[in-house]
């Protein structure tokens, strides 16, 4: 069973440290599995703007890179002061739902996301159980946006399908069920150790990747058809956009190899763009490699504030099963930062045009029958 960030602190020091090993003085670390996850205890936030002190903010950065998430139980975070910690945590671009809604010229209201209950922070990602404006649960077996965000619950690590690829996100509880059946309904969030898994990975797989140095071709409409084969058959994940990205890259502030791998990972190139003949058995083994026990902890979400950070350069999520999810509200939004790092535009070409809602469902074949369906997707 997978460690959870309600059991004792692990007593084993994690392998992913910082480079220079500096040791915080403004937080405690309360340490989740022995290789990864942190619960973070003593942030001093200024709640007036989400703000904290530069060496926290230092502390913090320091203590997700080491520990790939990080939990932060009830923070004061408001939508405007997630989106302003976020940015300023992040020191980077964040990614925002503009480019998925709607644009048609006889609804402007729903094209600007006035419909939208966090509006006008559209630096928000929904990743819940609720319609656009919060005053219904989604049908979760004839909701299209319900069937879209069931590929939530695949690993992954969020925007990988784009050219640009992510570094940060923020997720933050708003609303959840009711305490006395959260534990019954599950919900949480999990996130795998992909950088563990890099080196536990056998000797003759390590060198293959290494001297093959394959590409990933990342598709969104991969994830969502495996997340809901039956509602997408039809779906010709062929067409559309795609983005290109190394499988195996160095986390830069561990200086640690990662596998970036996941529920995008469509197929695997060779340097000579040709499509590799083991594609999809590579890609199924590295994927239950990375998703064994072994290398799995759990955040269970126990309060309105609570937040999880995570890098997306070092470590994967998904979402967990809930069983309340078409009868118990629960409301958990997102920020995303963009990548400033070397490798952060793959092999797209710094400027790549980033997909929208056309580009990704009309092409892809994916209806869009409900109103502001991207506001929540994809992830």
């Amino acid at each position: 069973m997978s460690p959870t960030a309600t059991s004792p602190a692990a007593t084993t020091t994690p392998k992913n440290g910082a480079k220079d090993g500096r040791q915080p003085k403004t937080i405690t670390i309360k340490e989740l599995h022995p290789t990864f996850g942190a619960e973070i205890l003593g942030v001093q936030w200024n709640e007036d703007d989400g703000s904290v002190s530069e060496e926290q903010l230092q502390e913090l950065r320091d203590a997700v890179h080491k520990y790939a998430f990080l939990l932060l139980r009830s923070t004061p975070l408001t939508d405007s002061t997630h989106v302003s910690f976020s940015r300023l945590f992040a020191s980077s671009p964040l990614d925002d739902i503009s480019r998925f809604l709607s644009q048609s010229p006889t609804d402007p209201f729903r094209a600007a996301g006035k419909h939208l209950r966090y509006y006008p922070h559209l630096e928000l990602f929904d990743a819940s159980n609720l319609t656009d404006d919060g005053t219904a649960i989604l049908d979760p077996d004839k909701s299209e946006r319900a069937m879209l965000m069931r590929a939530n619950k695949l690993f992954h690590s969020d925007l990988a399908y784009n050219p640009r690829r992510s570094s940060y996100s923020l997720l933050r509880a708003v609303e959840l069920p009711p305490l006395e059946v959260r534990a019954e309904i599950g919900g949480d969030t999990e996130f795998a150790d992909s950088r563990t898994a890099w080196d536990d990975l056998d000797e003759d797989m390590k060198k293959r990747l290494t001297e093959k140095d394959y590409t990933g071709v990342y598709n969104a409409a991969w994830s969502r058809k495996q997340g809901a084969p039956e509602w997408f058959r039809g779906l010709d994940v062929g067409k559309g956009p795609v983005a290109r990205h190394k499988i195996l890259q160095k986390h830069k502030e561990s200086g640690r190899m990662n596998l970036c791998v996941g529920a995008y990972l469509w197929r695997l190139e060779d340097k000579e763009g040709r499509v590799v003949e083991e594609s999809e058995e590579m890609i199924r083994l590295l994927n239950e490699h990375v998703a064994r026990d072994k290398y799995v902890a759990s955040v269970r979400w126990e309060n309105p504030g609570d937040l999880v950070i995570w890098d997306n350069r070092a470590v994967l999520h998904r979402a967990g099963e809930f069983e309340g999810v078409g009868k118990y509200r629960r409301d958990i939004r997102r920020t995303t930062a963009f990548d400033t790092g070397p490798m952060a535009w793959g092999l797209n070409g710094v400027g790549a045009k980033l997909p929208t809602l056309g580009s990704i469902t009309k092409e892809k074949g994916l209806g869009s029958t409900e109103p502001g369906i991207g506001a929540s997707y994809p992830k």
